[in-house]
């Protein structure tokens, strides 16, 4: 029913008659050319909310709790400053600003911490009460890093179907229903608007549903481990396509001095975009590797120490290698441009 809602809506906010329509118009950071409607996450929250509601009436056994409630507040809260940054543009600070907020008021009124991390066959490591700002800091990163990688067709709309749906098996075999129908509900939302966003896109998520979307896999991610549902390695194994691009581009850019805020096309999705791949080609390569993270999380469950410490270090030698992979391409379309000059 949710997936369906959200279909329904997206295709209505695809519609040059709708008076919610905002346009994309292409910039310095963009890879599509010609302008876009970029009010899809409307779809998305729309639909979750009637979940949501929906959900306390038909499922009583995992009706969200009074924690659920609070993520879901702060997540609208985000959402709705981020509608009015798609409208009208607001400064990079005020944003920040309710960023910050929201994630303050989350952690407070709920507990929220990163209570510790455990390392394969080496121990746990505990943050005490560092563990607070580390959660409000925790948020706020995937809040922007999702904003960050929703630059192409399908991208972020998949990273959201695929790994909230395998938060949502995480919590259920964890043993806590109530966060496994949120995120359920988050990955059915955003699947009925995915239909018009994969490759050739009819519309975008926007601001309005990225920031959002972000802010909740955090809360979701950090419920989860401090409730000791999934250790704390299997959110970050299930994010990574998304936390490992975005973060890597973040200190590369920090270590050359330049401004990280501004807008740019330096992910390793957009930089394998401009080196000639198309948009479905790229997509399609980053729904394998999200699968592949996906269900490498799921296995990490299972294993023991030895087998989880194979797993991460398997996968940072994965993604070193994608890196060097992208450079390689990038090198490659260089020399052929060159040679047809």
């Amino acid at each position: 029913m949710v997936l369906l809602l959200s279909y329904g809506i997206t295709r209505y906010l695809c519609s040059p008659a709708t008076w919610l329509r905002i346009l994309d118009h292409p910039n310095e950071r963009s890879l599509h050319a010609a302008p876009m409607p970029r009010t899809g996450g409307l779809a998305i929250l729309g639909s979750l909310v009637a979940g949501f509601v929906g959900s306390q009436v038909l499922l009583p056994d995992a009706a969200p709790d009074r924690v659920s409630l609070l993520f879901m507040a702060a997540a609208l809260v985000i959402g709705a400053v981020s509608f009015w940054d798609d409208r009208a543009g607001l400064p990079p600070g005020l944003r920040f600003g309710v960023h910050s907020a929201a994630a303050i008021v989350v952690v407070v009124g709920t507990g929220l911490t990163v209570p510790h991390i455990s390392f394969p066959l080496v121990g746990s490591w505990s943050f005490g009460l560092l563990g607070v700002p580390l959660a409000v800091l925790f948020l706020m990163w995937m809040t922007n890093l999702y904003n960050f990688m929703d630059g192409m067709d399908g991208f972020a709309g998949g990273m959201t179907v695929l790994g909230f749906g395998f938060l949502a098996y995480a919590a259920y075999h964890g043993g806590q229903p109530r966060l496994a129908a949120l995120a359920l509900l988050v990955s059915a939302a955003t699947a009925g608007f995915l239909v018009s966003n994969i490759p050739p896109a009819r519309i975008f998520m926007g601001d309005v549903g990225s920031a959002p979307l972000g802010f909740l896999a955090g809360c979701l991610s950090l419920q989860g481990a401090q409730e000791q549902v999934f250790d704390i390695w299997v959110a970050v194994l299930i994010f990574s396509p998304f936390l490992v691009d975005a973060t890597s581009t973040l200190m590369q850019r920090l270590l050359r001095g330049e401004k990280v805020w501004q807008a740019h096309r330096e992910h390793y999705y957009q930089r394998l975009v401009l080196s000639g791949w198309s948009h479905r080609k790229t997509v399609l390569i980053e729904y394998l590797l999200m699968l592949a993270c996906g269900l490498s999380a799921l296995l990490y469950i299972q294993v023991g120490e030895r087998g989880r410490l194979a797993i991460l270090a398997g996968w940072a030698l994965i993604y070193l290698t994608l890196a060097i992979g992208v450079l390689k391409i990038e090198w490659r379309q260089r020399e052929a441009t060159r040679g047809e000059i």
